[in-house]
C-alpha cells in the first residue's frame, strides 16, 4: 500500500472515530435535554389555554395531541425516531414546523457570531503578537489591563454600559431589533457583536500572547536569530511554531460565541436562536428546546472536529504520529 493510500485511510478513520463520539453525545444531550424539560415545572396545557376557562375535553384534546401522557421514554423515542428523518415536530409556542421556527432565525445568530469572531479574532491575535515581541513594555501593559477588563466584566454588565453610552448618550448605534435590510442588520449588529467579542478576544489576546512568549524564548528561535534572520521573519516563524494553541485557542472563542448569544440577543431584542431558546424555555416548547440544544451541540463538535484536523496541516508531528497509529 503507498503511503497516500495509507495517509487517506488513517485520516478517514480519524473523522470516523470523531464522528462516531459525536453522534454518541448527541445522544446523550438529547435524552438529558428532554428529561430536563419533561421534570421542568409548569404545564403545558396551562400555557396553551391560558386563563381562559376550559372544559375537560378540550384538556383531554391537547394532551393527546402532544402525546403527554404517554411514558417519558416512549415520549423520547417517538421524537428520536422521527428526529432522525428530519421532523423535529411542530413548535408549541408558534404552532410552526421546528425547522421553519429554526430556520426564520439562525442567520441573524450565525450572522453575530461570525462579526464577533472576526472582530474579536482580527484584534486579539496581532495584539498578542505584539505584547509577546515587547513583554514588558508599555503596550503589553496597557493591552494586559484591557484584557483584564474583558475577562472580567460580566457580558450583560458590558452591554448595558456600552448600550448606554452608544446608543442613549451618543446614539450612533440603534438600540434593539434586527434591521430591516442586510446592511441595516450589520449596523443593528456592530454593538452586539463588539460585546461578545470583548471577553472572548481577551481570552484569545491571552492564549496568542503566551504561545507566542514561549516560541521566542525556544532554542530554535535563538538558533534564528544567531543566524541574523530579520526579526519579522523570526517572529513569522515564532508564530507558525505557536499555531496550533492559538488556532485551539481560536475554536474555544468561537463555541463560547454559538452558546453565547443569548444574553446579547435579549438585551438588544435580536430575533435570533438564543432568544428563541429563551422563550422556548420559558413556554416549555419542547420541540424547539430540544432541536435547537441538539443544533447548537452539533456545532460546537464540528468545530471541534475541524480543530482537531487543522493540527493535522499545523504540525507534521501530528501528521506522523496518527497515521502511524
Amino acid at each position: 500500500m503507498t503511503p497516500a493510500r495509507q495517509a487517506s485511510r488513517a485520516l478517514v478513520r480519524i473523522i470516523a472515530v470523531r464522528v462516531v463520539g459525536v453522534v454518541f453525545i448527541l445522544l446523550v444531550i438529547s435524552l438529558l435535554t428532554f428529561g430536563l424539560m419533561y421534570l421542568a415545572p409548569g404545564d403545558l396545557v396551562k400555557n396553551l389555554l391560558g386563563n381562559r376557562p376550559t372544559s375537560p375535553e378540550a384538556v383531554a384534546a391537547i394532551r393527546e395531541q402532544y402525546r403527554l401522557d404517554d411514558p417519558f421514554f416512549v415520549q423520547y423515542f417517538t421524537w428520536l425516531g422521527n428526529a432522525l428523518q428530519g421532523d423535529f415536530g411542530t413548535s408549541v409556542r408558534m404552532q410552526q414546523p421546528v425547522t421553519t421556527v429554526i430556520g426564520a432565525r439562525v442567520g441573524l445568530t450565525v450572522a453575530l457570531c461570525l462579526l464577533s469572531f472576526v472582530i474579536a479574532a482580527i484584534v486579539a491575535i496581532p495584539l498578542g503578537i505584539a505584547s509577546a515581541a515587547r513583554a514588558g513594555s508599555t503596550i503589553d501593559r496597557v493591552s494586559s489591563a484591557v484584557t483584564l477588563i474583558g475577562l472580567s466584566a460580566p457580558t450583560f454588565a458590558l452591554a448595558l454600559l456600552l448600550l448606554y453610552l452608544f446608543a442613549f448618550f451618543l446614539p450612533i448605534f440603534p438600540i434593539y431589533g434586527g434591521g430591516t435590510s442586510p446592511l441595516d442588520t450589520l449596523y443593528h449588529l456592530v454593538l452586539p457583536a463588539i460585546i461578545l467579542a470583548a471577553g472572548l478576544g481577551a481570552i484569545l489576546m491571552r492564549m496568542t500572547r503566551a504561545a507566542m512568549i514561549r516560541e521566542l524564548g525556544s532554542d530554535a528561535i535563538a538558533f534564528a536569530r544567531a543566524r541574523g534572520i530579520a526579526e519579522r521573519d523570526v517572529r513569522w516563524i515564532a508564530l507558525r511554531a505557536a499555531a496550533i494553541p492559538i488556532v485551539t485557542g481560536a475554536g474555544l472563542v468561537l463555541t463560547f460565541l454559538v452558546g453565547g448569544t443569548i444574553i446579547v440577543e435579549t438585551i438588544f431584542a435580536l430575533p435570533g436562536l438564543g432568544s428563541l431558546l429563551q422563550d422556548s424555555v420559558l413556554f416549555k416548547d419542547i420541540p424547539v428546546v430540544q432541536a435547537l440544544t441538539l443544533v447548537v451541540a452539533a456545532v460546537i463538535a464540528v468545530i471541534a472536529i475541524v480543530v482537531d484536523l487543522s493540527y493535522l496541516a499545523l504540525d507534521p508531528r501530528v501528521r506522523t504520529r496518527e497515521f502511524a497509529r
